[in-house]
């Protein structure tokens, strides 16, 4: 299956994909029950990845510590006002084995499952958390060197990092997952990557991985570089990820490997062998809505731009449409989606869902559907099916002045896409509350001498501009507030300019 230069990719919380199903079955569901006319949809919809979060194998003491802790209850509640303790089976990322979870039919079905999705040319990506596992692995008692193990000093001083743990042999004080801003995950257990035999036996999980999906996405990747986890534990940590993506890749050649990273260190996950890294800044530059910051973000380097996750939401990020407001939401969208990179959806996005689903719940809130959302994203996912924008070249363009003392082309966020053969589009976002206007020059060599249409895909409007002005003067633009368009750009037949 030939993948796109700029692919798609669509998360699902499968848990909760599955209590759905359940409703609709009157029965529980496992990963066998997902019916094929759902993965032709989203194969339909431009889709060429399907991550599914929350398969792996978890276990009644994180199950507990999620039932329990007041303040994860409090936002569960707020979510599901009506909320169960079945509806909160613990946090998918609290693992106590990567095998599949039982109640999902296990590794069997998940075999099933992705032969069903190449079928439609879907891909799968599971989760890779590298930092921690959840209480209860068996690591407790089998290797307990595996973990960061503290001393009652480090109780005394951070009792909220630490945990007695009874095993097998006595009783150990080990330490949460955690990174160095926050407190530890009461869930988790702090994996020792200070220690060579730990970062072997994680590099053997993440190869039986590999033999399961065609892709992972890893959670919190830069927590485990050395300089990041001397930070937090006080101890040097050997370099875990481009030996850990050499074993893998050994064995399974193109094996994707996405990365959850933040802290200005997208660049150096890059440069250790991952294909992507989340682009949380573009994200909450456009949270700010400011058009100059984030069109100097596209300034970087095509190389490094080419390797980044472009989200609007996922599952630790508010909804986009609780975020973004009617209309910047849109606009917002526009530019993430449209710029090179991965580019990922998250389950409910499309659909204009507003509240957040913790990774620790199991279900779902009913909500309505917003249909002009809805409608947005179908046109633009119609648009990002075009081999231009996911196979061609991209270029950030220049927003001059209108007329001399106009000011509104900084509020601009503009640029095209050009080939495989003949497709142009032009993206053009007024990202500001006020009219705006500028004038586009556009990467096109054979403007002069003929009459060029642009159709935009979004509102349906259709202009034809002469060639020659195109070409001396640049394309004018005038959006609303918050508006975007998308042009095809295409030769006018039997027209002179």
């Amino acid at each position: 299956m030939p993948q796109s230069r700029y692919p798609l990719l669509y998360q699902i919380n499968t848990r909760v994909w599955l209590t759905e199903l359940s409703r609709k079955l009157r029965r529980p569901a496992g990963l066998d029950d997902i019916p094929d006319a759902e993965l032709d949809r989203l194969a339909k919809m431009g889709m060429e990845w399907v991550w599914l979060l929350s398969v792996w194998q978890t276990g009644l003491a994180a199950q507990q510590v999620s039932r329990n802790n007041p303040e994860w209850r409090k936002e569960f509640q707020e979510t599901l006002p009506d909320l169960r303790d079945d509806d909160i089976p613990g946090s998918g990322f609290a693992i106590t084995s990567y095998t599949v979870h039982d109640a999902l039919g296990g590794d069997v079905a998940l075999a099933r499952l992705r032969a069903r999705l190449q079928k439609f040319g879907l891909r799968l990506m599971l989760d890779f958390v590298p930092n921690h596992m959840g209480l209860g692995h068996p690591w407790i008692d089998d290797h307990p060197e595996h973990f960061v193990q503290g001393t009652e000093i480090d109780l005394a001083r951070a009792p909220q990092n630490y945990i007695w743990v009874r095993g097998k042999r006595g009783d150990r004080l080990f330490a949460h997952g955690r990174d160095p801003y926050f407190s530890g995950w009461p869930d988790t257990l702090q994996l020792n990557y200070a220690n060579p035999a730990t970062q072997d036996a994680m590099i053997d999980e993440l190869v039986r991985i590999a033999g399961q999906c065609d892709g992972v996405r890893c959670d919190m990747a830069m927590l485990v570089l050395p300089e990041v986890f001397e930070r937090t534990w006080g101890h040097r940590a050997p370099l875990f990820w481009p030996k850990a993506i050499q074993r893998v890749r050994d064995q399974f050649p193109g094996f994707l490997f996405m990365a959850e990273v933040y802290w200005d260190l997208e660049w150096s996950l890059q440069q250790q062998g991952f294909d992507y890294a989340y682009d949380k800044r573009l994200y909450d530059r456009l949270r700010n809505q400011q058009a100059r910051p984030v069109r100097e973000h596209f300034l970087a380097d095509m190389n490094y731009q080419n390797r980044l996750a472009r989200f609007l939401e996922n599952h630790d990020e508010p909804r986009a449409a609780a975020t973004f407001p009617s209309g910047i939401h849109e606009a917002a969208a526009t530019i993430t989606f449209l710029s090179p990179g991965l580019r990922f959806f998250h389950q409910g996005q499309l659909e204009g869902r507003k509240k957040r689903i913790s990774p620790h719940l199991g279900r779902a809130p009913d909500e309505p559907l917003e249909p002009k959302i809805r409608e947005f994203y179908d046109q633009l996912l119609t648009i990002l099916r075009r081999p231009v924008v996911r196979n061609g070249q991209w270029q950030l363009l220049e927003c001059a002045r209108a007329w001399e003392g106009n000011w509104t082309n900084e509020c601009f966020v503009c640029f095209a896409w050009h080939g495989p053969g003949s497709e142009r589009v032009v993206v053009a976002v007024n990202y500001a509350p006020n009219q705006s206007q500028c004038r586009l020059r556009l990467p096109f060599a054979d403007l002069e001498g003929k009459t060029w249409r642009l159709q935009d895909e979004i509102s349906s409007a259709r202009y034809d501009r002469n060639g020659n002005e195109l070409q001396s003067q640049g394309l004018f633009i005038d959006l609303l507030p918050w508006q975007a368009s998308v042009f095809t750009l295409n030769c006018a037949a039997n027209s002179t300019p």
